[in-house]
């Protein structure tokens, strides 16, 4: 069976609004097209996706599933779209993914330098959409920091950043010249919103070493919700030295933590869909290791993270 692409646009928008009407509206369809396109697509894959009632619409297990799959379909084919578009008028670009804080323009340059006509666009990436945007093509290949789901993707270690708490300005420790995790066991941690569970353990440190668990504080979906929960008082929390000077501010302090892993920092790529460009640019990367506070290592010890 081949997934016909329009219905799963009319599916993913009728999972969204859980309402035929609004999102017939929305699709600029009749009502009864839709129902009639959403029905031939559940017969064609062969179990229900949506349970109707007089007074509610509501996805089955099958639909949820297939909500999540679509989402990276329809990605997919805009971003191949947008491929095929470049390819057709000449012009060779690169989508670059980047966590914040990395610093990614030396490479870019020596990239351009080495490739003047290939042009590099660029995408932020957070936490939650690491892998996501790497396997739905909307970007070519990224700057990431691990942990992340790394199904499907191939992934080169580059470096390690040595890590900072970062504090409020007043922090009884805000001065201090150097930190060791068990000195801040009292202090909440930010925890961050539709994180895999490896991102917020390795992130907090969790467990320390006596075993205890960290304190859960404020739930954050961005660095600014981050950092102002810090600078108020309600919880610290830790960043790789890039992250750390990137975003510092008056009202935080970053102490470095001497006992805690670096944070490596990887190029990763679709396993399905390499490129010249992207090993070229992955050759180049691997050349360029940042001055970072605190000094990075290449010397990564990422056996975990390679496929």
């Amino acid at each position: 069976m081949d997934l016909d692409l329009r219905k799963l646009r009319y599916f993913a928008e009728v999972a969204e609004q859980l309402h035929f009407g609004r999102a017939a509206e929305r699709l600029h369809v009749s009502q009864p097209v839709l129902s009639r396109q959403i029905s031939r697509l559940e017969r064609e894959i062969g179990t229900p996706l949506l349970e109707r009632s007089s007074r509610q619409v509501t996805l089955t297990a099958a639909g949820r599933q297939l909500l999540e799959e679509t989402r990276t379909l329809l990605a997919a084919s805009a971003a191949a779209r947008e491929r095929v578009r470049a390819a057709g008028q000449g012009t060779p670009v690169l989508t670059l993914g980047f966590m914040a804080g990395i610093p990614i323009n030396p490479v870019i340059c020596a990239f351009q330098a080495a490739h003047p006509g290939v042009t590099v666009e660029l995408r932020r990436l957070d936490w939650y959409d690491q892998a996501e945007l790497i396997l739905d093509g909307s970007v070519d290949l990224a700057y990431v920091r691990p942990p992340l789901v790394e199904r499907g993707l191939r992934l080169r270690p580059l470096y390690a950043e040595p890590r900072f708490a970062v504090l409020p300005a007043g922090h009884r420790l805000a001065g201090a010249p150097s930190l060791r995790i068990m000195d801040l066991a009292g202090d909440p941690v930010v925890m961050h919103r539709d994180a895999i569970p490896a991102w917020d353990a390795f992130c907090n440190t969790d467990p320390r070493p006596d075993g205890r668990h960290p304190i859960a504080g404020p739930v954050i979906r961005s660095m600014d919700e981050k950092l102002e929960h810090v600078a108020a008082g309600r919880a610290i929390t830790f960043l790789p030295a890039s992250a750390a000077t990137h975003y510092a501010r008056p009202d935080t302090v970053a102490v470095p933590v001497t006992d805690i892993p670096p944070h490596p920092v990887c190029l990763a790529w679709s396993a399905i869909r390499g490129s010249a460009l992207i090993d070229r640019f992955a050759a180049i990367a691997a050349r360029h290791v940042p001055d970072l506070p605190g000094g990075a290592t290449a010397a990564v010890n990422a056996s975990a993270l390679e496929d």
